[in-house]
């Protein structure tokens, strides 16, 4: 049953004001999708705490992915490129679609973080002697942006997009050596070899990829998020840009677990880039 559905075959039993928001949504669809909270609380003539606790009512985690459910049953978008977007939208409806679409996911994608296996992620960054990070396709950009990221925190880092050079890597793990998995689906067979790879040769891996994925199930700590978006059929967007984020979450917690002194070796390296550039002007 998509949410329309529901929407409807529940009507009767919502209570007075929030059935006057699910009128509002079955009024227009379309535009609930790309409303705010507030503003389909005037809508709808409640407040933003009816609107949140309808949105409960319907087991969505909020209103951000009851959106995401909503958009889900009017659309199945444009094949291989967004399941938002339509193939008549202008070029002002599908930039916002793609905003809107990411900040609703980026915000499933948070709550849905545990937030113990992020304390041990870093835990067990924090405590490596060599930090790889390995991805293919989409996911191989998000390594490479790890790469950058670890690289100024004065611990060897290497980045692979390549199976051939991943094995090779793997071959020379250690049990002070931490891999670094990324993976939307988790279910790219090459990467879950490579996994098992470098848990023979006694590295530690995390995966950040889905829960129970096959590559989750040969990982020795899983960082999965729910990101509500099919890979199989458009191209990946919200996905990398949760990944990304998770890159800069794990990247914080390990400078904040290093503690000052190590900070004011990230200052260091700052200084040490400013050469690089032209410095501001200011009229």
């Amino acid at each position: 049953m998509n949410m329309l559905e529901k929407i409807t075959k529940f009507l009767e039993s919502f209570s007075k004001s929030e059935r006057k928001v699910a009128e509002a949504i079955l009024a227009s669809p379309k535009t609930a999708i790309h409303s705010s909270i507030a503003t389909l609380a005037r809508q709808a003539d409640v407040s933003e705490p009816t609107v949140n606790r309808f949105c409960r009512r319907l087991d969505t985690k909020g209103f951000p992915d009851f959106k995401l459910h909503l958009a889900q049953s009017l659309a199945h978008g444009t094949p291989y490129v967004n399941r938002n977007v339509d193939e008549s939208d202008s070029a002002e409806a599908y930039t916002a679609k793609i905003f809107e679409s990411t900040i609703a996911c980026l915000d499933v994608a948070k709550n849905s973080l545990d937030p113990n296996a992020i304390n041990r992620a870093v835990d067990i960054l924090t405590q490596a002697k060599h930090i790889s990070f390995f991805g293919l396709g989409a996911s191989a950009s998000v390594a490479h942006d790890a790469q950058n990221k670890f690289f100024r925190f004065n611990v060897p880092v290497s980045c692979f997009d390549d199976i051939v050079m991943m094995r090779m890597s793997c071959i020379n793990t250690d049990a002070d050596h931490v891999v670094v998995l990324i993976s939307h689906t988790g279910r790219t067979k090459a990467l879950v070899e490579i996994a098992e790879l470098a848990r023979e040769n006694d590295a530690t891996v995390i995966g950040i990829t889905a829960k129970d994925s096959p590559l989750a199930k040969v990982c020795n700590l899983v960082l999965a998020m729910d990101v509500p978006e099919d890979t199989d059929v458009y191209m990946p967007m919200a996905s990398r840009i949760a990944q990304l984020a998770l890159i800069d979450v794990l990247a914080t917690g390990f400078t904040l677990r290093r503690g000052l002194r190590f900070r004011e070796n990230l200052r260091r390296v700052k200084d040490g880039l400013k050469e690089s550039r032209y410095q501001p002007t200011h009229l």
